[in-house]
């Protein structure tokens, strides 16, 4: 059966329901540019979405040489043929006519265009004079969640024992670097415990800042079909905002922003109260349950309530549902990670799960969620201030098996301290100590918090820049070097989504103009720079993607992301496959810590841990002799107040986040006609009774502003918490009239003009979500809505007292909407191309 159904208008698709413990029935979402006939393709090729973390496995159509639709891949493991709206829609940017086509270097002020010899030349120059003044620490690397894993480990080979520089981190660092450090924390060790088919056995899902309807869509649908089948799961909501899992929640719990260690005090107190714990499996896996149990002893619900501001009784009926659930699934996202107590409050997620004895087997797990694609692959090739392979740079052995694997001296790998963050690396440069920083596939200049001060950095004349991107965006308007790159369809290489699952992508059509894989880029600046090992040999020794992955599989092998199983072979034309993949687990691993606790051992641990509040990091002597044995760790944690509080000048909080219908910056997605017209410009949103108080209306121009800076937009009035404002965080400036950032204290249009310079001591994850803010009218509207989607989290409130808001127009601004469902698809592995 096929029906046509209208993506914008209905993101999530029709419902295919399906009972607990049921497979998850397959439905296929297909989506032909107008005009193109499917008895016309000519090929379809396999990739996976490049524009969130759930991997979802397509196939990209190809005629004439170009891409002009794709399809869900029916027998994948992730999304069972199902596509979101961005994986419908957004692969259009490719053909965008403002892609960067040759490279540009700034002569006399301006960005010209240059062949790659001339761009090439002058970044080796660069590096070689800094490498001769200053040193290998005044070069760093700030790159991106959206490319391929043989880049990242090429990247960070060139780096780390090319350069020997210790600045190497990406953009990762604002989306996921909490997740990665709350797993070490607990666990000793990196790698997502859970899977996503959990969702199919569990009976209860607690969501904690985590607005999965509009981040990870697909994940969205499945927990729908459960829903609407037999024995559905109940949902449990931590989020301030009214989402769509919120109003499908049994309990919704919306706190105060920078609350969320206290809130969790009190369901891990109630919990151990009723004693609702599962003390063998604490006995032989954990340690740290005394002190656990003693530090929230006193944090009851009604002691929460009047931190949080949420009823004490609701916080009961959350742990009611954790308390007694027979499987319990947990997922987290940025409304924990982007805060002042980041990790500390992950860290009691994980606890709850460990006192429960909830890991190991079907529908009982945790997902400390990514943000992106490949944010998995930047912290298991150690482009994000990791060492590669999850190896832990305090241990000397891990170091000198890193240096056997690349041929080098141990000392030519920096270890002498934590790798640089990303923030951190920002600052250095500020202050003079980085004077060359290549950027790659990540805007900064629009996601990076403040940004007068990061303007300012990238603006610096002794600061070289390089960005390596798709187009002209804010960021490389401020470059010295500009190098046009191949994006996902125009290159091949592997990715790894949230829960382990790799897959490969192949390519489907060329680059335009003579724009390059991010692969050959890097392969050309170390062909160049003429890195050796300590042979004398090249350092890089391979030359393509499949070389490069098995390059990677020697430098994973017995670690804990082993990749040594997989090859493009296997991964070509299946499902994904989740690693770890080996000869002990050839068809992959589902779940982590099914027989105990893998890799907290001192001897084989990813980081001895950190102080939850400081950040401080621990030594070798100190964890051996608090967890010798290598067990799982509850580390308890006290509420802080945040950095940054309400005040009469600034009486508001301000949070940022996403919308379904775009991707960070929009530099595809606004370039998607369908997505663009669903969401096409910045607004705010406030409560119901903050706008009557104020006396605003639905559209009003309103704006925003904080110590740091201030934003306008139309207002949309919403259901969301009293004293909160929320504005999506994707709007820069290209796409504006100036085409460039406003000068000076003009109000602009990215969130971050507003949001602070701080970060969470253990991830140093930014805080984006926890600023005073003020709210004011800028100019009465004109009767229209807000720009802001109905169909999502930004839904106007029924009774906001304004004339009711139309749904998005399923078509406004843009072709046809309309994606094919075929919900009883079978895969015909005969249209799979040989290649």
């Amino acid at each position: 059966m096929e029906a046509s159904v209208d993506r914008i208008a209905q993101p999530w698709g029709a419902r295919t329901p399906y009972g607990r413990h049921e497979p998850w029935p397959a439905r296929v979402d297909t989506y032909l540019e107008e005009g193109v006939d499917p008895e016309r393709v000519e090929r379809w090729v396999q990739a996976s979405s490049i524009l969130h973390s759930d991997g979802d496995a397509m196939d990209i159509a190809v005629a004439g040489g170009r891409m002009v639709g794709v399809r869900g891949r029916a027998q994948d493991r992730v999304n069972h043929g199902r596509l979101g709206p961005k994986d419908l829609f957004a692969w259009q940017a490719n053909a965008s006519p403002d892609r960067l086509t040759r490279p540009l270097v700034r002569r006399e002020g301006r960005l010209v265009e240059c062949d790659w010899a001339t761009a090439m030349e002058r970044i080796v120059a660069r590096s070689r004079d800094l490498l001769g003044e200053r040193g290998p620490g005044s070069i760093g690397f700030y790159t991106t969640g959206q490319l391929f894993l043989e880049e990242y480990y090429t990247l960070a080979v060139l780096a780390r024992a090319g350069i020997g520089t210790n600045h190497l981190d990406g953009n990762t660092r604002l989306c996921t670097s909490t997740a990665a450090e709350a797993l070490k924390e607990s666990f000793g060790c990196d790698g997502q415990p859970g899977s996503y088919d959990d969702v199919d056995h569990a009976d209860v899902i607690a969501l904690y800042g985590h607005n999965i309807a509009e981040t990870q869509p697909v994940q969205w649908m499945r927990i729908l079909d459960r829903l609407a089948g037999g024995d559905p799961p109940r949902l449990v909501c931590v989020d301030p905002r009214p989402t769509q899992v919120a109003r499908k929640a049994a309990v919704h719990l919306a706190p105060r922003l920078g609350t969320n260690v206290a809130l969790l005090n009190a369901l891990l107190h109630e919990i151990i109260r009723t004693d609702r714990v599962n003390h063998d499996y604490i006995a032989a896996h954990t340690v740290g349950f005394e002190e656990l149990a003693a530090r929230v002893e006193e944090c009851t619900p009604a002691w929460a309530a009047g931190i949080c501001d949420v009823p004490a009784a609701r916080i009961g009926e959350a742990a009611e549902l954790l308390g007694t659930a027979d499987r319990l699934l947990s997922t987290v996202l940025q409304g924990v990670y982007q805060a002042h107590q980041a990790t500390a409050a992950a860290v009691q997620i994980n606890n709850l799960h460990l006192i429960r004895g909830m890991l190991g087997r079907p529908g009982a797990g945790v997902l400390q969620m990514n943000g992106q694609p490949t944010a998995q692959n930047t912290r298991e090739c150690g482009a994000n201030g990791d060492l590669p392979g999850f190896r832990n740079w305090q241990n000397d052995s891990h170091v000198a098996d890193l240096a056997r694997v690349w041929n080098v001296d141990p000392k030519t790998i920096p270890h002498y301290a934590p790798p640089t963050h990303a923030m951190q690396m920002f600052r250095y440069a500020e202050q003079g100590s980085i004077r060359m920083l290549w950027i790659s596939g990540t805007n900064p200049a629009v996601s990076l918090p403040e940004l007068s001060r990061i303007r300012s950095i990238l603006a610096q004349d002794r600061l070289f820049v390089v960005v390596q991107d798709l187009f002209l965006t804010e960021t490389a308007q401020l470059a010295d070097v500009v190098l046009p790159a191949a994006t996902w369809g125009e290159k091949t290489g592997t990715f790894t989504n949230a829960d382990r699952t790799v897959h490969l992508s192949d390519k489907a059509v060329e680059p335009p103009g003579e724009a390059r894989p991010d692969l050959d880029i890097f392969l050309d600046y170390a062909a160049r720079m003429d890195f050796r090992d300590k042979d004398g040999g090249p350092l890089i020794t391979w030359h393509d993607p499949e070389s490069a992955f098995e390059a990677w599989k020697r430098c994973s092998a017995g670690r804990p992301c082993d990749y040594t199983g997989l090859t493009y072979g296997k991964l070509r034309g299946a499902s994904g496959i989740q690693w770890p993949c080996n000869d002990q687990a050839p068809d992959g691993t589902d779940r982590l810590y099914t027989d105990g606790i893998s890799w907290a051992h001192p001897d084989v641990c990813e980081t001895y841990g950190k102080d939850l509040a400081t950040g401080a990091a621990d030594d070798v002597v100190e964890y051996r002799s608090l967890n010798p044995d290598g067990k799982a760790m509850l580390k308890a944690a006290a509420y802080l107040r945040p950095h940054e509080e309400p005040t009469d000048e600034y009486p508001f909080q301000l949070t940022t986040g996403r919308t379904v219908y775009h991707f960070h910056t929009r530099t595809k997605t606004a370039r998607a006609p369908q997505l663009n017209a669903a969401a096409p410009d910045v607004w705010v949103e406030a409560s119901v009774s903050d706008a009557a108080t104020l006396r605003l209306g639905e559209g009003d121009l309103v704006e925003v502003s904080t110590p740091r800076g201030a934003v306008q937009g139309r207002l949309r009035v919403t259901d969301i918490r009293p004293g909160l404002l929320f504005v999506p965080f994707h709007y820069g400036y290209w796409d504006t009239e100036a085409g460039h950032a406003p000068e000076g204290s003009t109000p602009g249009r990215a969130a971050n003009e507003t949001t602070v310079t701080d970060w969470d001591p253990v991830s140093k994850q930014p805080l984006f979500k926890t600023a005073a803010a003020a709210l004011r009218l800028v100019e009465r509207g004109d009767g229209s809505s807000a720009p802001a989607p109905t169909t999502t989290a930004s839904a106007p409130a029924p009774a906001s007292g304004t004339d009711a808001v139309p749904p998005v127009p399923p078509t406004t601004g843009g072709p046809s909407a309309l994606v094919t469902q075929s919900a009883d698809a079978t895969w015909d592995s005969s249209e799979e191309e040989t290649r």
